[in-house]
């Protein structure tokens, strides 16, 4: 009987040969189900097509265009609820009058489809960039309140009744303890946010674009272009990657310690 043990470790190049071969055997299902005919192309593209959609969009300078627009709304989305929602996640964590007032709000708001506020925003705020930020900005917002709320309370008591017992007072104890001890974890919640600040974009461009990777994706619908589709699915998908890659190197290198 083998045995394998739970949590195991493994050795990088271990690790990084498993991850390739997930995405190998990926790509060898799609190629043989795409050219034996098995699926229809309507329904699921041969990869060179959606390779050649790449290099064209590349030539005509649409991609580079989409992309780097897609870019701008997710950044903004997300630096504004960041901006927002972490401080007022931290009160929430810290102060059991805040968290009493706040938290049963952001969990009842955060259930609400965000897609369904797309008509109210169109309203608030119109149709321009702002509405697609608007869109992004409360599908991360409430969220991520409350997951700072958590790493703030993940803080020991024990670690801020020291520093009460060191003279600390109440202002020192949140920016001299609690903030520092619970950067990790909040990075990691950034991380996490940010994937889901990708999973709204398609959203966000519902209201009123002409740019972008999520238009891109409903327009390429509309005439079965499912080429299209895919290839805007998979930069995406790419692109989210990318972030959630800089925010973990970012964790390892700023709080070492914690990563070890």
């Amino acid at each position: 009987m083998i045995r394998i043990k739970i949590r195991k470790e493994i050795d990088r190049k271990k690790y990084l040969l498993f991850a390739i071969l997930s995405f190998v055997i990926v790509l060898a299902v799609w190629l043989i189900a795409s050219e034996s005919g098995a699926i229809k192309e309507i329904f699921l593209p041969k990869p060179q097509n959606v390779v050649n959609y790449y290099i064209e969009s590349i030539k005509d300078g649409s991609l580079l265009q989409n992309t780097g627009i897609s870019i701008y709304r997710i950044t903004l989305g997300f630096v504004y609820a960041v901006l927002l929602g972490v401080p007022i996640g931290i009160l929430v964590g810290t102060f059991k009058k805040a968290e009493a007032f706040i938290r049963p709000l952001c969990e009842f708001v955060r259930y609400m489809p965000v897609p369904a506020f797309v008509p109210l925003i169109m309203v608030w705020v119109g149709i321009e960039e702002s509405a697609k930020i608007t869109v992004i900005f409360i599908g991360t917002f409430f969220q991520l309140v409350l997951m700072v709320a958590d790493d703030a309370l993940a803080v020991p008591d024990d670690l801020i009744n020291a520093g009460y017992t060191l003279g600390s007072n109440t202002p020192k104890t949140i920016f001299k303890i609690l903030i520092p001890a619970m950067m990790p974890r909040l990075m990691e919640t950034l991380r996490m946010m940010i994937g889901w600040a990708w999973t709204y974009l398609v959203s966000a461009e519902l209201v009123a674009a002409n740019t972008g990777l999520g238009y891109t994706i409903l327009k390429s619908q509309r005439f079965l272009k499912t080429d299209a589709i895919f290839a805007n699915i998979i930069l995406i998908g790419l692109l989210g990657l990318i972030t959630d890659r800089i925010f973990a190197f970012l964790n390892k290198k700023l709080f070492p310690w914690a990563a070890a």
